[in-house]
């Protein structure tokens, strides 16, 4: 027996440290309105290295969520781990949740799909509460971006943009066929994967020193310090993410309204049923963009990013969470929740609150 899947607890966490736009030109050749024309972005959160990890912040979110939905951290049956910034390469940050949280001993699946990462996280949640596989899966999306950017001009274009904070939800089975989430769309291009992307964070992307010379050829672990990063990736700055925004906004503007007509098709609705749009906050202006697109009034469509910048997976739960708390989201409102990013992966999904 299929069962619909409801979200029965949400939470967001973000750190103490408010860094607005003025900070910033302290680093870098930029100004607020320079920021503001180009993001709609006036302040994000940084966490406290050493102190706080995508994991911490995530375990926040998760308790709130968890408590709100009148459960337990023994309660969980499943978790689903969303980010793009893990506090280790491997292993992912789900064992560290549950770890942290003293859950039992459950299974942890880490999602690793940027902006579209909750969406995704929740799509395979979904699944396995639907066919009753578990009753209780924590889907988390988490970020810790400031410990990873070029805080230079050169990297201002990318670097203005992200924040850090976290997002939480609790996914239980229902009853009720005509609530809970309707149904949801994964999509995928990697024609221009290196458009939005991050090629080498580290030692794992070192694998080439040069055309002729592999890592392999270089076993002992003094020799393996001193190749982590190469004049090569210092050249071609693939030590830092990088992102033509041109490309990205171009596609975007395309794939979030489609993916969302995709959706109301599917249910048989149209952008006129929407109560409540929750986009990814990867910038306003591509916000505002499809809003004009579905034709939708500003109090139906959450914009958070001028606050909170762009927290890639943790976007969507944050932004939900606020909406829900400020009472904007209401028992049998239509909740859209659309997202675009690095991939390119796109991904939408419909719920009836």
């Amino acid at each position: 027996m299929l069962h619909s899947t409801r979200i029965a607890g949400l939470g967001f966490y973000v750190p103490e440290r408010i860094v607005k736009n003025d900070e910033l030109t302290q680093y870098m050749e930029t100004s607020d309105t320079w920021i503001q024309e180009r993001t709609g972005i006036k302040e994000r959160r940084y966490a406290k290295r050493y102190e706080e990890t995508t994991t911490t912040m995530g375990v926040k979110a998760a308790e709130v969520a968890i408590e709100r939905a009148g459960i337990t951290a023994q309660d969980v049956d499943f978790i689903v781990f969303a980010t793009l910034s893990p506090d280790y390469y491997f292993p992912g940050c789900g064992v560290l949740l549950q770890r942290a949280m003293g859950m039992k001993e459950v299974g942890a699946l880490d999602v690793r799909n940027q902006c579209s990462g909750f969406i995704y996280a929740l799509s395979v949640a979904d699944q396995f509460v639907k066919t009753g596989m578990y009753k209780n899966v924590l889907v988390v999306g988490a970020e810790f971006h400031s410990c990873g950017l070029d805080f230079s001009t050169r990297g201002r274009n990318v670097s203005v943009i992200f924040g850090d904070g976290a997002g939480a939800a609790i996914l239980q089975p229902s009853e009720n066929p005509e609530e809970g989430i309707l149904s949801t769309h994964l999509h995928s291009d990697g024609s221009a994967a290196e458009e939005l992307s991050y090629l080498n964070p580290g030692c794992h992307g070192g694998h080439w020193i040069d055309d002729q010379t592999r890592l392999s050829e270089y076993p002992s672990a003094d020799s393996m310090d001193s190749i982590l990063i190469t004049p090569d990736m210092m050249e071609k700055e693939q030590i830092y993410p990088y992102m033509n925004g041109q490309a990205v906004f171009k596609k975007a503007v395309v794939k979030f309204p489609e993916v969302i007509m995709e959706a109301l098709g599917r249910n048989g609705l149209t952008p006129a049923d929407i109560d409540v749009l929750v986009p990814h906050q990867a910038n306003l202006r591509i916000s505002q963009f499809v809003q004009r697109t579905l034709r939708l009034p500003d109090e139906k469509v959450v914009n958070n990013i001028q606050r909170f910048g762009n927290t890639t997976a943790a976007s969507i739960p944050i932004a939900l969470t606020e909406a829900w708390e400020q009472g904007r989201i209401k028992k049998g409102d239509l909740v859209c929740l659309a997202a675009f990013g690095s991939g390119f992966t796109w991904a939408s999904a419909l719920i009836r609150w």
